[in-house]
């Protein structure tokens, strides 16, 4: 693929309300296919709903979008079996993959059930762009935190670990989601933890973080490392990372 190294946007946006449809892809989903470098034709982009068990109303919204966008958009579906004969050799034609919100718990099992966890890594590994929002983010890291289980957020540390930190999304719209971080960091159940804001996303060439990202103005990532001290508090320190606008 184009990009000639491994290549993850993980975001916590992508989408905004159309002017006649009722979804758009927003500045995240068009520089997850700038990062990919294709040009001179439209760009081939995946769209895996697992985590949202394939729903096909919200796939119908998303080709809209695809066509506005002036992709050439897809969708490998694994509900009730996989909709592609071959996902390995399809993913490995795409520009890039991108990757719905959900149940991040689910999306892990189903993938590993289909085998699609090998196929993803040796997807990235040859340069398929790999991009998501929110379950669609984790599933990248480590870890990170989840209402998979339930509304009481817990943690989730068997992602498929193709980058080697924690990952936090909805950092700012979503109350709960700092403080359990701040404490899985403390304890030790994440380490080093990537968090964004709605809006933001965070790319990585290998597995080094090289840009944050926003499609939202004054919105930022965050990087929680574990410090020292005896309480909660102390022992997670929080750096606060700027973003470049992509408006």
């Amino acid at each position: 693929m184009a990009t000639g190294q491994p290549t993850i946007l993980a975001t916590s946006g992508g989408y905004k309300p159309g002017d006649r449809t009722r979804l758009e892809f927003n500045h995240l989903m068009h520089y997850a296919v700038e990062l990919s470098g294709v040009a001179g034709r439209a760009p081939r982009v995946t769209h895996i709903g697992t985590a949202s068990g394939d729903q096909r109303w919200w796939a119908a919204e998303m080709d809209q979008a695809a066509r506005i966008a002036g992709f050439d958009f897809s969708h490998l579906n694994l509900f009730t079996m996989p909709n592609i004969e071959d996902p390995e050799a399809h993913l490995l034609e795409q520009d890039v993959v991108w990757v719905n919100g959900g149940s991040v718990v689910n999306l892990l099992a189903v993938w590993r059930a289909h085998g699609l966890d090998g196929i993803l890594r040796k997807a990235w590994k040859s340069g398929v762009v790999l991009a998501g929002v929110s379950a669609g983010s984790i599933c990248w890291y480590q870890g990170g935190v989840t209402d998979s289980f339930g509304p009481e957020l817990q943690p989730v540390t068997n992602a498929l670990g193709f980058l080697p930190y924690g990952n936090g999304v909805h950092y700012d719209s979503e109350v709960r989601r700092a403080p359990a971080i701040h404490k899985l960091v403390a304890s030790g159940t994440l380490g080093e933890t990537h968090c964004t804001d709605d809006g933001v996303g965070l790319v990585y060439r290998g597995t080094e973080l090289v840009e944050v990202v926003s499609e939202v103005k004054n919105k930022a990532a965050f990087r929680v490392t574990a410090g020292a001290g005896e309480s909660v508090d102390a022992v997670a320190v929080e750096e606060r990372l700027e973003s470049r606008f992509l408006g």
